[in-house]
């Protein structure tokens, strides 16, 4: 039956699934493997207050919502994925499973990815330097900005 009166631990679970940005057809179903309820998209969308749909949502499960939506934004050390080393482990697994299958082709891109990884390639982080890993030089002279005649366009 759809939409049977869902447990307080069942919103809960919808409030949170929805705060850390599943859809709703992914918390559909792992409402269903979990607390063995069917529930609609659109009951899923009524618990979130940034839908049309959870517009009128009360207050408790707002506070919910909000609170788990910054914790899961601010803290991604709980996520897995985000640590290099997890990224490195599942890279090898999928190289040595692609070199197994005789996928070569595949097996290169990903101990390209793997070497990417550990060159910072996807970080924001890089290392400036100048020739031999001295310090870059400084300017010698000021930069000077010269204001260009708008010749009747501006």
């Amino acid at each position: 039956m759809a939409n049977a009166k869902l447990s307080e631990a069942a919103k809960t679970f919808i409030v949170q699934s929805v705060a850390c940005f599943d859809t709703p057809s992914v918390v559909v179903e792992a409402v269903r493997k979990e607390f063995g309820a069917q529930v609609t998209r659109q009951t899923v969308e009524g618990y979130d207050p940034t839908k049309k749909a959870g517009a009128a949502l009360s207050a408790k499960w707002r506070a919910l919502f909000e609170e788990t939506r910054k914790t899961f934004l601010e803290d991604t050390a709980t996520i897995a994925i985000s640590h290099r080393a997890v990224r490195l482990r599942a890279l090898q697994r999928m190289a040595d499973k692609a070199e197994t299958m005789g996928n070569m082709s595949l097996a290169a891109q990903l101990h390209k990815q793997a070497a990417e990884e550990v060159g910072n390639a996807y970080t924001n982080r890089r290392e400036l330097t100048g020739k031999d890993g001295k310090d870059l030089p400084a300017p010698t002279a000021p930069v000077t900005i010269f204001q260009l005649p708008d010749n009747g366009r501006g």
